[in-house]
C-alpha cells in the first residue's frame, strides 16, 4: 500500500464496500482470494440515505437556525468551551444540524454530547508526540495522497493490530489523532473520509470488538457523516465470524 503514488487505486482489490453513514453493506468479491466461495453478495439496507431524507432549507433558513442553536447553547450550556469545535463554532453547529435533518433539539443533544466527549477524551492534547509509540506499530496511518474524489485516506493494517499487546486507550488515541489530521485535509466543509481496512493476514489475534465498537461510536456520535466509504481489502475467511458480530452493531444505529 505504501508504495502507491498518485491517487489511491484499491477498488479493484476490494472484497467489501461499505457506504456510510450506515446505509448499506455490499459484499462483492472482485477476484479470487482466501474466501473461496464467499457468498455475501446481497445488499442490505441498514438505514435510509441522508441525502434523500434530510429537510431541505435554503441558506438563509440554515443561517437563522444556526444562530438559534448557538443562542440556545449559550443559555443552556454556558459551561461548554467556545472557539473551534466549541459550542459557538457555527460550522460545527451547521454540520450537526444537517446530520439531524435540521431538528434543532436533536442537533443540540448530539452536539453537546460530542463537545463534552472532546473534553473528557482530551482531544486537544493528542499530538504526534503523544501517539508516537502506538504509531510506530504501523497499524494505522493517514495516506500521503487523497483518493480519486479528493478525500483523505485512512488506512488500517489489521494484521498489525494486536489487542493483547496494544493498550486499548492508546489505540483509541491514535484513531482520534488520525481522524483529526484527516479532517484538516478536507477540501470542503462538506467533505468526508475514505477508510481502508487492509485485512491481509488478519487472524483471531487481531479481532477487537471493543475497539470496533469505539470506532462505530466515534463516527456516529462525534464525527457524524465524516466517513464516506470503507473498503475492506482481501478479507480472509477468519474475518467472516467477526463481521457477523459487528453487523448488528451497525444495524443498531438505524433507528437513532
Amino acid at each position: 500500500m505504501c508504495g502507491c503514488n498518485g491517487n489511491f487505486l484499491l477498488s479493484s482489490m476490494a472484497v467489501c464496500l461499505l457506504s456510510l453513514p450506515f446505509r448499506h453493506v455490499t459484499f462483492s468479491p472482485l477476484h479470487s482470494n482466501s474466501y473461496g466461495n464467499y457468498r455475501y453478495r446481497k445488499t442490505r439496507q441498514i438505514c435510509k440515505a441522508f441525502s434523500k431524507n434530510h429537510l431541505s432549507l435554503d441558506l438563509l433558513e440554515q443561517s437563522k437556525l444556526v444562530l438559534d442553536v448557538k443562542e440556545k447553547l449559550q443559555r443552556q450550556w454556558p459551561e461548554l468551551p467556545v472557539g473551534k469545535k466549541g459550542r459557538d463554532d457555527e460550522e460545527m453547529i451547521l454540520w450537526f444540524l444537517k446530520d439531524r435533518r435540521f431538528n434543532a433539539d436533536d442537533a443540540i443533544t448530539k452536539l453537546t454530547k460530542a463537545i463534552m466527549w472532546r473534553q473528557e477524551f482530551r482531544v486537544s492534547n493528542i499530538s504526534e508526540e503523544t501517539v508516537k509509540d502506538i504509531t510506530s506499530t504501523g497499524k494505522a496511518y493517514l495516506h500521503d495522497y487523497p483518493d480519486l474524489n479528493g478525500r483523505p485516506v485512512l488506512v488500517v493494517v489489521a494484521a498489525k493490530h494486536i489487542p493483547a499487546k496494544h493498550d486499548l486507550t492508546e489505540s483509541e488515541k491514535l484513531c482520534i489523532y488520525l481522524i483529526e489530521k484527516a479532517m484538516e485535509r478536507l477540501s470542503t466543509e462538506e467533505g468526508n473520509i475514505l477508510g481502508i481496512f487492509d485485512l491481509r493476514g488478519f487472524g483471531t489475534e487481531n479481532a477487537d470488538l471493543a475497539f470496533m465498537k469505539f470506532l462505530i461510536d466515534v463516527f456516529y456520535y462525534y464525527y457524524p457523516r465524516r466517513l464516506g466509504e470503507v473498503l475492506f481489502v482481501d478479507a480472509p475467511f477468519l474475518f467472516k465470524p467477526f463481521w457477523q458480530i459487528v453487523k448488528p452493531l451497525l444495524k443498531s444505529y438505524a433507528n437513532l
